[in-house]
């Protein structure tokens, strides 16, 4: 889902004792931990781009501009922060195994087969945007896609999820890692289907492009596999921490150019998912995760300004203080966060996305459309883009999802909230 050269000029188609935890004292551990990473594994590397973390205090910004007229799609002009008729929506996990037409693929083809391959990769994007036209069509894909690009193969069990052969566990490990130099080599495919939903969108809807946090990316490749206590991962950040900051590092850099790329063939929004944020505590998610997302999109932010990025964390409940120092021009919500308190702590004009649980979707129209209604108005009903709180969950009628979708188109702002 990427921009066209008609929408974008910028689209390439076209001590002693217990610490005391604070949030300025954890911000600054995780920028001093990621210097000293970079210094370290850079050493080796010194072609590479590696630089430090910038921070920044509250919510960024701070201003909304008001709408004006544009041909850019609403979830587009939502994610930049001006102001909108209503708010958009779309959802995470959705093109997915909830729709039978997705079955037939998804029966017939392996998961990288069908990821890989173009002309199918196509489909199963725009699947869930011809049955429900919903304001965001996000390509389809999976946060791992990039990791054999830097010499970490891995494959998806049907029945166990994603699996990595070979974990990643080790300073040589690390060492022995590729850079993602050329995108257009390593993954030939993500421009073809990227700048193919483009012109079949064609306007009428935001193409999101997403990548995974270098955190979960991070935890995925040194466990090997789901796992709920990240065993592995847990013991490497005790006891060596500085082959996983090393690790952490290398992905940044890599999910940079990743995210560059995607913008280039065509997205027009990248989600940032932090699928694993739940296995971190407040203190570790600053250390561990924070420091190394906003290199992320300081990277991005210094090649295409202008295009937005949303952080999506699984597991921010708890940590809507830290959330609140992200430069991303959208937070996602997970459904177990309040919406209220996440306005609260957040601000009134920071853009949220979220964040109503999936299981509602097994509920009838009327729960549906009054569940939109209470989201929508916890978010102040401005500065929100509508989504679940989680993916779309296999066996999810589809009449729901086509529901959802109904209710958010008809949550029109009131004139005075808009032009507000």
């Amino acid at each position: 889902s990427r921009p066209t050269s008609r929408d974008s000029p910028q689209a390439g188609f076209a001590s002693e004792g217990p610490p005391t935890y604070t949030m300025a004292a954890h911000l600054a551990q995780g920028a001093s931990v990621f210097a000293s990473a970079a210094k370290a594994f850079g050493s080796e590397n010194k072609s590479r781009r590696i630089g430090l973390v910038t921070t920044r205090g509250g919510a960024r910004g701070g201003v909304v501009r008001a709408a004006a007229a544009s041909p850019d799609p609403i979830l587009l002009r939502a994610a930049r922060g001006e102001q909108v008729e209503r708010p958009p929506v779309w959802l995470m996990r959705q093109a997915g195994r909830y729709m039978a037409e997705f079955r037939e693929y998804s029966n017939k083809y392996p998961f990288r087969h069908r990821s890989e391959t173009p002309e199918i990769a196509i489909e199963l994007s725009l699947q869930p945007w011809r049955a429900f036209k919903p304001d965001g069509v996000i390509m389809f894909s999976d946060i791992l896609t990039p990791l054999p690009a830097m010499g970490v193969e891995f494959d998806v069990v049907k029945g166990k999820g994603p699996v990595i052969g070979t974990p990643v566990r080790t300073m040589a490990d690390v060492k022995a890692l590729k850079p993602l130099d050329d995108p257009d080599a390593s993954l030939p495919f993500v421009r073809e289907i990227l700048s193919t939903l483009r012109k079949e969108i064609d306007g009428q809807s935001t193409v999101l492009g997403f990548v995974g946090s270098p955190w979960t990316l991070c935890a995925y490749s040194m466990e090997g596999k789901s796992d709920r206590h990240l065993i592995q991962t847990k013991q490497i950040m005790t006891q060596d921490p500085e082959t996983l900051h090393a690790y952490l590092n290398h992905l940044t850099e890599a999910l940079g150019v990743y995210v560059c790329h995607q913008i280039d063939c065509g997205a027009q929004v990248v989600q940032i998912f932090d699928s694993w944020a739940h296995h971190l505590s407040p203190s570790q998610f600053l250390e561990f995760s924070h420091p190394y997302n906003e290199r992320v999109i300081a990277i991005v932010k210094a090649k295409y300004p202008s295009t937005p990025l949303i952080f999506h964390a699984n597991g921010g409940v708890g940590k809507l203080e830290a959330l609140a120092q992200s430069s991303a021009d959208v937070i996602g919500l997970d459904w177990n966060t309040s919406m209220v308190e996440a306005r609260a702590v957040l601000g009134p004009d920071r853009v949220l996305q979220g964040n109503m649980d999936p299981m509602y979707l097994f509920a009838d129209k009327q729960r549906i459309y009054k569940e939109v209604e209470n989201n929508v108005k916890d978010a102040g009903k401005k500065n929100l883009i509508l989504n679940v709180g989680h993916g779309v969950v296999q066996g999810t009628p589809e009449e729901s999802v086509g529901h959802f979708c109904d209710a958010a188109r008809a949550s029109v702002y009131a004139k005075e909230t808009v032009g507000a």
